[in-house]
């Protein structure tokens, strides 16, 4: 074989692998997935229709926000007063419309993390979530940033709760300008949204004691929390120590209190925190 051949060989498998980083493919891809997404979502509740999560939050209301509180059962609202005050413009929309807009952030917060590059691959990870509708990419965003803006861990703190975990890494660390900031943030949110729905913080106090007693349903993967938090914890702390950020979406998607299958698109987190910390002082 001669070394012309070779060379032309090598460049067809380099073009052949090269529409995974092929950045109009992915738009288009995800125009597509849009367009499903929004397509499938009615009529509302439907067996196999997208929006299985999104619903949860769409349903939900002000007035009296755990009238429907079972996780396990579809749409059950189950996380903070706060988060259903922020997302409140977007549920005075229609079901599709509403559809429509949520699945658009996603898309969003999926291209912010993978960049051009990455983004079809994500693309490919994300399907089930963005489908769904979850939040596990929002997370995923918001642990992102709370490296240079420590207040965006409050979104991760008034959703999922355990995946907060991650703060380990301030304190592991000593950072504790940052620690301080993330927690006061926290606060803050509590404060306010308690100030205009007190009610409904005492409510879900309760509402996540009755969680607390379900098991993961055949959607999720089987692993339970409390075997997984030991390898989250070890982790997170391993990775302060030796300056490696992409730990910390990955413990924090270990620490989630319900491990779905969609939650794995927390890992494309990975990609923006590939670059070391700054040694510690």
């Amino acid at each position: 074989m001669t070394d012309r051949t070779m060379t032309d060989r090598a460049r067809g498998l380099g073009a052949g692998s090269s529409w995974l980083t092929d950045p109009r493919l992915g738009a288009l891809l995800a125009v597509g997935l849009w367009l499903a997404v929004v397509a499938l979502a009615a009529p509302i509740g439907r067996t196999f229709g997208t929006g299985q999560d999104a619903i949860a939050y769409w349903s939900a209301q002000l007035a009296d926000p755990y009238a429907n509180s079972e996780w396990t059962v579809p749409p059950g609202y189950v996380y903070s007063p706060a988060f259903l005050q922020l997302v409140s413009p977007l549920t005075r929309l229609p079901w599709i419309a509403f559809m429509g807009a949520w699945a658009a952030i996603l898309l969003v917060a999926l291209r912010t993390l993978t960049g051009s590059r990455w983004f079809l691959l994500g693309l490919l990870t994300a399907t089930i979530e963005i489908a769904g509708g979850n939040i596990s990419l929002l997370l995923g965003l918001a642990i992102v940033a709370g490296f240079r803006w420590p207040a965006t861990w409050a979104f991760v703190i008034l959703t999922k709760i355990t995946p907060g975990i991650g703060l380990l890494w301030f304190a592991v660390r000593r950072e504790w300008r940052s620690l301080a900031i993330a927690l006061g943030a926290t606060a803050l949110v509590v404060a306010v949204s308690a100030t205009l729905m007190p009610t409904a913080w005492l409510q879900w106090i309760d509402v996540l004691q009755r969680a607390t007693k379900y098991d993961v349903t055949a959607a999720g993967v089987p692993l339970p929390f409390i075997l997984r938090l030991p390898f989250a914890i070890g982790l997170v702390v391993w990775g302060a120590r030796t300056d490696r950020r992409w730990t910390v979406p990955v413990a924090s998607m270990l620490a989630l209190p319900a491990l779905w299958y969609g939650s794995l698109s927390m890992l494309l987190a990975v990609i923006p925190l590939r670059a070391p910390a700054q040694p510690r002082r």
